[in-house]
């Protein structure tokens, strides 16, 4: 289960939680499934799946007795912003995996990491990677290092004060080497993680900045570090950087902008990387 965050009202986390494995899951759940995935006893389980399912968040099959996303859910996906992230970013994200063949990964910045909202498949028969619903930690990710680049410092330095998990031996869990890597990362336009989430994964992440040259997601490619190397070739930097730029022009970024989004923050405009 999710850790649960100080402050927060714990009923409407574990309720979140529920929601959130039924509406991620690739099928219908049932009640132990559930229980099973998120470390919840099936009781409580059962009572936060009969209330999302009374206000429509979620609907119970008649027949199987498992769950799927209810029709209030979908409801609020309909009413979403006309300027929606993901239809934006799918034509360049298409044109970037077919480029490369590495899939490729949509993400956007929450106050918990970076959560992805969308993946292409690569061309590999044998794939690793990530799926949509996910949320990658900021210090041990590219996606999160792109954003906690062109975080606000403030909210950079409350992220990188607290205790950071070592997911592999090659997580970077020290705070005065992270800022060094994210001046880099400003410096360059992009970001990498070899084996810092997972063993044996690597990515290549570029900022996506909005109208208000906000860094709010991150286009990456993700896949084994077998094809997508510890020191990433010129493409598979040049590329993402170009594509993030697209979807960052979709959004609106540049128009009517006094300067960069980078020198906004302190930091130095990313320049192309060498082809």
């Amino acid at each position: 289960m999710n850790e649960l965050k100080p402050g927060g009202v714990h009923s409407v986390q574990l309720a979140i939680d529920v929601l959130e494995a039924v509406a991620f899951a690739d099928d219908e759940l049932g009640v132990t499934q559930i229980a099973e995935r998120l470390n919840m006893t099936k009781g409580s389980v059962h009572r936060h799946l009969q209330t999302l399912v009374e206000r429509g968040y979620l609907a119970q099959n008649a027949t199987t007795s498992r769950y799927a996303i209810g029709p209030r859910s979908r409801l609020l996906a309909r009413h979403a912003p006309e300027t929606d992230l993901v239809h934006l970013a799918d034509g360049p994200m298409r044109q970037l995996r077919d480029a490369l063949g590495h899939p490729v990964v949509l993400s956007e910045m929450t106050p918990r990491g970076a959560l992805v909202l969308s993946k292409l498949s690569g061309r590999s028969p044998i794939e690793i990677g990530v799926r949509p619903g996910s949320e990658l930690a900021f210090h041990a990710s590219a996606q999160g290092k792109v954003m906690l680049a062109f975080a606000p410092l403030p909210l950079r330095a409350r992220l990188l004060g607290q205790p950071l998990q070592r997911f592999t031996d090659r997580t970077i869990v020290s705070a005065r080497k992270i800022e060094q890597e994210l001046q880099e990362v400003v410096r360059l336009g992009f970001a990498t993680a070899p084996e810092q989430a997972m063993l044996g994964l690597n990515a290549v992440a570029a900022p996506i900045f909005d109208a208000q040259d906000a860094c709010i997601a991150c286009v990456a490619l993700v896949g084994s570090i077998q094809f997508l190397p510890e020191k990433p070739r010129p493409s598979d930097v040049a590329q993402p950087i170009e594509t993030a730029r697209q979807i960052s022009r979709k959004l609106g970024q540049g128009h009517g902008a006094d300067q960069p989004a980078a020198a906004k923050r302190g930091g130095r405009t990313p320049r192309r990387a060498p082809v």
